[in-house]
């Protein structure tokens, strides 16, 4: 087996045997990999606490077929502000479902993991209301999906423009109005993060439009996965 080293964010962990784990980890350098961690549910574990959802992590890690092994850990950020608080908590664990459902396995994806590190240090630093919504449409975008804001999409109007609808793909005028109303401030908070102003957008204060912003982008985020998502739905009840 070859030995790398690596950094990742863990995504997900389940049993495996009596004293084992397999965990889910998003690395910079080969994608989302799975890999056993031995002894890790013992409670004399070495590395055991280090190696939770949400965990930003260096590791060295030997290579298997299937799943790799654990070798090293050690912590590169720590999540006390994260599970310490059980909104910012459910928003972190919503950002790993999505990466978890839209990343394929052993496929580099430096940009996403970078992204990820960043939205979970800013729910960290600063618990602001649109830092999951920022994420799900950065990613949406990434991925090929990036919503029309600007026209229409049906008939090219560029004013009036009051509804969202991403099965026709954006944002539709009073007259081809079909999905889900959009107001003039939740459209000009996803202008901004889509088009250069995320920073701006995220020092926004909560307002009825940042919870719109975010209901949106769940639902362009579900939509585009096609399933719903757990961990969103919890937090959105918070």
């Amino acid at each position: 087996m070859s030995l790398y080293r690596d950094s990742g964010v863990v995504l997900r962990t389940y049993k495996l045997g009596e004293s084992d784990r397999i965990v889910v980890i998003l690395t910079l350098g080969h994608g989302k990999i799975r890999a056993v961690a031995k002894g890790v549910r013992k409670t004399k574990s070495r590395f055991g606490g280090r190696l939770e959802p949400l965990s930003n992590v260096s590791l060295l890690v030997y290579e298997g077929r299937e799943l790799d092994t654990i070798s090293q850990v050690e912590t590169i950020d720590s999540l006390g502000p994260l599970y310490g608080d059980l909104d910012r908590l459910t928003q972190g664990l919503s950002l790993l479902e999505v990466v978890d459902r839209i990343t394929p396995d052993r496929e580099p994806v430096p940009h996403l993991h970078r992204m990820l590190v960043g939205a979970l240090r800013s729910l960290e630093s600063r618990p602001l209301p649109l830092v999951v919504p920022a994420f799900f449409w950065k990613l949406l975008a990434a991925e090929g999906v990036r919503p029309e804001l600007d026209v229409c999409v049906r008939c090219g109007e560029a004013d009036n423009l009051i509804a969202f609808d991403m099965n026709e793909g954006g944002v539709l005028c009073r007259t081809c109005r079909t999905g889900t109303p959009i107001s003039a401030e939740a459209l000009r908070l996803t202008r901004m993060i889509l088009g250069g102003g995320m920073n701006a957008a995220l020092d926004e204060p909560v307002t009825p439009a940042t919870a719109e912003v975010r209901h949106l982008a769940t639902e362009a985020m579900e939509h585009h996965l096609e399933r719903r998502l757990r961990s969103v739905a919890l937090y959105e009840r918070l």
